[in-house]
């Protein structure tokens, strides 16, 4: 198999044009799905498989206009930014490694021609070859939005799952830094994968300090000048926003909290990728969730747009 092989949605996000060549992509931000990362049983599809179909097809045709204003991100629809999807990364559901191997391909190839990758999952193993295909980068650091810590070392035998995302991003040299906001209820995580989380450094501020304290106190950890990944995993989000997730968690971000950590990461560092993950479509009937992740993501291209001057 191609190690970028790609399949063509059905619907591109927001209809934006399909790219169909990494090697004559021109665009600041590209999108790019996901399905199928590692998974914990082989065979089995993810319970996220849908997620970057349903964001795709969330918005209606007013969102692709560049010519409105948007008011969450106070210009231009997307920034003014030029973007293209690039489909679907194809999936093995046997076959985690090669999954990895060609996720990590193609942000590569995105990231050769200059653009912003924008991953759409997919679970949250997907960001693991998404975080490795920086591997040339130095200082990055990672702000991740999740209910769950995922500072597992492995789960039944697989170290690539979602529970250990951060995890394995900790080992990566690229990484200097975690900061992880949102966590909350109980996950897979124990006593002592928090202890391990701390050891290595990471910056975890719960759902709860949030609340009390706003997003200021993890925003004032983001390195003026720094090159950030944003990583959402939607059960971040408060299941009043997004209830399409597998474990809903009560408490979660508000769509608002998470704007302002989007704006706020772009306003004192350069956003060089983002995630969207762990979205259920199945558990989300009326389609709200993904409209509201649909927006979150056109705010980071928007983001991206007026860093790159768009």
């Amino acid at each position: 198999m191609n190690m970028t092989e790609r399949i063509e949605p059905g619907q591109t996000f927001c209809g934006v044009p399909f790219c169909a060549d990494l090697g004559a992509l021109e665009a600041e931000v590209a999108v790019l799905g996901a399905p199928h990362g590692t998974p914990y049983e082989p065979g089995t599809p993810s319970h996220a498989a849908g997620g970057a179909s349903a964001v795709r097809g969330a918005l209606g045709w007013y969102s692709a206009n560049p010519e409105q204003f948007d008011f969450d991100s106070m210009g231009p629809l997307f920034g003014g930014a030029r973007v293209v999807d690039c489909g679907d990364v194809a999936g093995d559901l046997h076959d985690g490694a090669a999954n990895r191997h060609n996720i990590e391909a193609a942000v590569r190839g995105i990231r050769e021609r200059g653009a912003v990758p924008l991953l759409l999952g997919g679970d949250d193993s997907v960001p693991i070859p998404l975080f490795r295909a920086y591997s040339e980068a130095r200082g990055l650091t990672i702000v991740q939005i999740d209910a769950h810590i995922d500072w597992r070392d492995q789960v039944k035998g697989v170290r690539e799952g979602f529970s250990s995302t951060m995890r394995r991003a900790s080992e990566m040299a690229q990484i200097a830094r975690i900061i992880q906001i949102g966590a909350r209820g109980p996950g897979s995580a124990r006593e002592a994968e928090l202890e391990d989380a701390r050891a290595w450094g990471a910056h975890i501020h719960t759902a709860r300090a949030v609340h009390a304290q706003g997003v200021g106190p993890a925003l004032d950890q983001v390195p003026a000048g720094a090159e950030v990944i944003l990583s959402i995993d939607v059960d971040g989000i408060d299941p009043a926003v997004v209830p399409g997730v597998i474990l809903p968690a009560f408490g979660g971000l508000s769509y608002q909290q998470v704007l302002d950590v989007i704006h706020g990461v772009a306003a004192k560092a350069t956003i060089v990728g983002a995630a969207f993950v762990e979205y259920v479509p199945e558990k989300d009937p009326t389609g709200t969730g993904a409209q509201a992740i649909a927006r979150l993501a056109s705010n980071v291209i928007a983001a991206v747009g007026g860093q790159r001057g768009g």
